[in-house]
């Protein structure tokens, strides 16, 4: 056996000694979930000695469009990026008309998280807040096309917590006014819409591979789209806005790198110099895409494993009768969650502070719905954002101060699942006794 061979077997073996179960009595939200094929693909990519994007982040790319059912997938250094990224191609002059400019509109949910929001405050344009179901946490196909002006350009919206919003429908709003559909999937990875898989119905798709998602590079995004000249404009943008679309370690892929003539630049200036569009260095290295190519392998059981803990949980909370005190999670008709949590909103008197103190002194971890009213946080007041609100916020002002989500993630098992039911439990028990 040569030493690679040998640094493999020891890293196999390594890890199926040394990776950790979640003890009984703890139940964290989320967290990354993985065994010997990630560290070994890993490794082998270290071992390669290349590190920056390679042949696995390109096994990567097409596992992520195949799952999707898209042609093309590119992968980022977060879903942050992704969702900057694929903001900012639409301000490309490759767009003609189309393009997003200085003052256009872009509608978005005001429950969110604030990466969906911010591309649009840093591309001179202004959100427009929708408001959002309760239960579902997503804003309606109705109320998105209400919103709707002739400044309106662009629609950004997140999957919540994994729960798609009706994306077929918002698909063709889009489309019958011309407009552009940013689909949000960082949280829903492996969700489905009647039939078709979340990340293939936006014009633009963008996916997170954090450690709390359906699968994790460590950090890590991608873009999926079906449009070549939007997939053309965000791999530039991606890669420092350069015209030259070669591979890392590529040159010449056109034939004519030094007789090109663009710009005002003097002909035959090197193509690998040469940028088009306003840019970042927003790659994913081989050593991530290693990691995430093994866990494209498990992301079905993984989905499958979230489902049965959110179903688990439903039916724990109709057992213990807590469904009179929370409205608990449903979803849009036609839709098949990849729950990346499950969400709950206090419909009575309960002081929210006071449970989520209690749970996480249990070591019941929770989380807020993210920014909650994004209008209210302080970077919004502090820098005058400007913005337009789409009717009210009625529902979002109520998942801003009564609504938190515990977690539905594949390490955590049936028994963590009925400590955090009880911990609710006694909690509620103990309040109606004082």
């Amino acid at each position: 056996m040569d030493e690679r061979k040998q640094i493999l077997e020891m890293v196999r073996e390594y890890a199926k000694t040394h990776i950790q179960k979640i003890p009984a009595g703890k139940v964290p939200v989320s967290g990354k979930v993985f065994d010997h094929e990630e560290m070994v693909n890993a490794v082998d990519a270290v071992l390669e000695g290349w590190w920056t994007e390679s042949k696995y982040n390109s096994a990567f790319e097409l596992a992520l469009a195949k799952h999707a059912g898209v042609k093309h997938a590119l992968t980022l250094n977060s879903g942050s990026s992704a969702n900057l990224c694929a903001l900012y191609a639409l301000t490309s002059s490759k767009l003609g008309d189309k393009k997003l400019v200085k003052g256009d509109e872009v509608i978005t949910a005001a429950t969110g998280f604030p990466t969906t929001v911010n591309p649009i405050v840093f591309a001179n344009a202004i959100p427009v807040f929708v408001d959002v179901q309760l239960g579902t946490y997503n804003p309606s196909a109705k109320d998105i096309e209400a919103a709707i002006t002739d400044k309106t350009k662009a629609i950004i919206i997140a999957h919540t917590l994994g729960n798609p919003f009706e994306a077929d429908k918002i698909r063709k709003i889009a489309d019958g006014h011309g407009i552009w559909l940013i689909e949000d999937a960082c949280d829903a990875l492996g969700g489905i819409v009647n039939g078709k898989m979340v990340g293939s119905f936006g014009h633009l798709s963008t996916l997170s591979f954090y450690p709390a998602h359906q699968i994790t590079t460590a950090e890590g995004g991608a873009i999926l789209t079906d449009n070549p000249l939007l997939n053309k404009i965000c791999r530039s943008m991606r890669d420092w806005g350069r015209d030259c679309w070669c591979q890392t370690g590529k040159d010449n892929s056109c034939g004519k790198r030094f007789s090109w003539k663009l710009g005002n630049l003097p002909e035959g200036y090197d193509h690998k110099y040469i940028y088009s569009e306003t840019g970042f260095n927003f790659k994913m290295t081989d050593i991530q895409a290693a990691i995430g190519l093994a866990q494209m392998k498990k992301l079905p059981a993984f989905v499958s494993k979230r489902k049965h803990n959110f179903d688990y949980l439903n039916k724990l909370f109709e057992e213990k009768e807590l469904g009179k005190h929370f409205i608990t999670p449903n979803c849009a008709a036609g839709s098949e969650p990849s729950w990346f949590g499950f969400p709950i909103t206090i419909t009575d008197n309960t002081d929210r502070t006071e449970l989520l103190k209690w749970l996480n002194s249990q070591e019941v971890a929770t989380r807020l719905i993210f920014a909650g009213n994004i209008t209210k946080q302080p970077y919004f007041i502090n820098n005058k954002i400007e913005y337009r609100i789409s009717e009210d916020l009625e529902n979002t002002d109520i998942v801003m101060e009564k609504a938190f989500w515990i977690g539905v993630y594949p390490a955590l098992e049936d028994n963590h699942l009925e400590y955090a039911a009880s911990k609710i439990k006694e909690f509620l028990e103990n309040k109606q006794q004082n």
